[in-house]
C-alpha cells in the first residue's frame, strides 16, 4: 500500500468518525444522558446486528429507537411486549395455532 492509498484511507477514517460523532450528537439531543446506551445501540445496527431494549418506564428507550430512525432516514416500529409474547406472534411465522 502507497504512502497515497494509506494517507486515503486515514482520511476516509477520519470522515467517518466525524459523521458518527455527529450522529451520536444529533440522537443526544432527544436522549438525555444516555450516551452509552447510544452508543451500543449505534454499534449494534452497524455490525447489522439487532437490540432489545429493556429498562423501567421513562428511560427513553422509544425516544431513542425514534431518534437513530429519524437521524440514519429509516423506518422503525414499536412493538410493546408482555412476558408471554412469542416471536411468532410478531412475525406471524407458522407455528401451533398459526392458519
Amino acid at each position: 500500500m502507497s504512502n497515497q492509498d494509506t494517507a486515503a484511507l486515514v482520511a476516509e477514517a477520519e470522515q467517518a468518525g466525524e459523521k458518527l460523532a455527529a450522529v451520536r450528537a444529533e440522537i443526544g439531543k432527544a436522549v438525555f444522558g444516555q450516551e452509552r446506551v447510544i452508543e451500543l445501540a449505534l454499534a449494534a445496527v452497524l455490525a447489522g446486528g439487532h437490540v432489545l431494549l429493556v429498562g423501567a418506564p421513562g428511560l427513553a428507550k422509544t425516544r431513542l429507537v425514534e431518534a437513530m430512525a429519524r437521524v440514519l432516514g429509516l423506518d422503525w416500529a414499536r412493538v410493546q411486549f408482555t412476558p408471554d409474547l412469542m416471536p411468532a406472534d410478531i412475525l406471524g411465522s407458522g407455528g401451533a395455532g398459526s392458519g
